[in-house]
């Protein structure tokens, strides 16, 4: 088990405790529940408890729920070590403070802190069944007023943060998310200070809102795709609420979107189809083919991931059905965040869901769709490096299942070029996965020249 990946390990690296340190805090509490002291001495225990597996006696874990401050029912209900991750989340108002306009902006000055921009990797921090509260507590959240002190500022202002939003999200397609994330940092600083200290309209402060909605939400997005998914959860969770405080249903939908490729990624298939669904409901408020199709797509790989085949194959039908609604309107006519979106990508997630249900033949079927599609809609492949590789290695991935190794070392080398210096975990990572399945079959000259040559 990585100690990453432990919210045991994370909390005390969180308050700078040893495996001493901890013992001691935890047999005071341990002795006033009236189980007695511990013996601090043995180190080894608290080790076992996160590299090992081994679960701490119930009267340990008792203690440990009132040494982090979370209610002793949460033992009861979560295995360990899940229940522990509510105290892992360094700004608990995330998930419980009400969703109104000033609690938002409280909660964005903490986030938007400056400090080091990757703190840490990890585990998601809200579990499965707290994305359900989270989406009850969004349904309440009340949209921002106007803002009479300070410097009052025009419907201009907005626009300036609406571009360099614009610029930030095309930068993460070129040049990956490590480049970025400090960038989109900065930029949430910069609203969320406008946001403190000017005087605004009732509009512009919503679209202020919006803004830093999207701002957190590139955060998360490039804290996720650099590994760090505990740090991308939080500010997933801040995204959502600012994009409460604007009440704009496109920042709202586009935020529940991203953040449930994270949700499915690590195991919680339901929680991202949760996530998914509940955009879904408000596309009626935005009509914009583009993104519904982007979310029936979101909700097909969800399914995917659980292993519904019949779930996913509905909701990709309905996401290729509201493309096509797409086609016949311009760019301008859409949200700029769905600028992504097209044809050739829900070929690929269909491809990816069609991995995730063991059916590499009818992967390489959407895979192989894909370039008349980006020839018909003149897409740039240049422009989106990180995707073109992510689906390369896939591509292989499918080859190699189906027997067809040269097939599968030609699309393996185009991955790795197309990767070249991008920073992206997601797409080394895929890479590597692939990497290990191809050894298998090293004895092969090409897949053996294949492997020494990216090793």
């Amino acid at each position: 088990m990585e100690t990453d990946a432990h919210p045991l390990a994370y909390l005390l690296h969180l308050n700078g405790w040893t495996a001493t340190n901890y013992l001691a805090r935890l047999s005071v509490v341990h002795q006033r529940l009236g189980y007695g002291k511990l013996d601090v001495h043995q180190r080894k225990r608290v080790s076992r408890w996160i590299r090992e597996g081994i679960t701490p006696e119930m009267n340990v874990q008792l203690a440990m729920a009132v040494l982090h401050g979370i209610a002793t029912h949460e033992i009861a209900a979560r295995p360990w070590p899940e229940w522990l991750k509510p105290a892992c989340v360094r700004e608990q108002d995330l998930l419980d403070a009400e969703w109104t306009a000033q609690t938002t902006l409280d909660l964005l000055d903490r986030v938007a802190a400056p400090g080091g921009p990757m703190e840490r990797r990890g585990f998601l921090v809200v579990t499965g069944t707290a994305i359900g509260s989270v989406l009850a507590g969004a349904a309440t959240a009340q949209p921002a007023a106007a803002r009479t002190p300070g410097r009052r500022i025009s419907r201009k202002v907005p626009a300036l943060f609406e571009q360099s939003l614009a610029v930030l999200r095309r930068q993460d397609d070129q040049l990956g998310a490590g480049q970025v994330h400090a960038s989109a940092r900065a930029q949430l600083r910069l609203i969320t200070g406008t946001l403190r200290g000017a005087a605004y309209s009732e509009d512009t402060g919503r679209r202020l809102y919006a803004a830093a909605a999207e701002a957190a939400r590139i955060c998360a997005w490039t804290a996720y795709d650099s590994g760090y998914h505990g740090l991308a959860e939080e500010y997933y969770v801040a995204a959502l609420r600012a994009a409460g405080s604007s009440g704009d249903p496109v920042v709202t939908a586009n935020t529940k979107n991203f953040w449930a490729i994270m949700r499915y990624s690590n195991g919680d298939p339901k929680g991202a189809a949760d996530l998914v669904t509940d955009a879904l409901a408000q596309t009626g408020r935005i009509g914009s083919p583009r993104l519904e199709a982007m979310l029936h797509a979101r909700l097909a790989r969800s399914h995917a991931r659980a292993g519904d085949q019949r779930a996913a194959a509905r909701a990709q039908t309905a996401a290729f059905e509201a493309y096509d609604r797409a086609r016949d309107r311009s760019p301008e006519e859409e949200p700029d965040c769905v600028y992504w979106v097209n044809l050739g990508e829900l070929h690929s997630w269909a491809a990816t869901s069609a991995m995730d249900l063991q059916a590499p033949a009818q992967a390489l079927t959407h895979f192989a769709a894909i370039p008349a599609a980006h020839r018909d809609e003149g897409y740039d492949s240049q422009a989106y490096p990180r995707a073109v590789a992510l689906r390369l290695a896939r591509t292989a991935e499918a080859h190699a299942a189906l027997g067809d190794l040269d097939g599968a070392v030609h699309s393996a080398h185009q991955a790795v070029t197309h990767m070249g210096s991008l920073t992206s975990t997601r797409g080394n990572s895929a890479l590597n996965n692939l990497r290990a399945k191809m050894a298998d079959h090293e004895s092969v000259p090409a897949v053996r020249e294949f492997l020494e040559s990216t090793a």
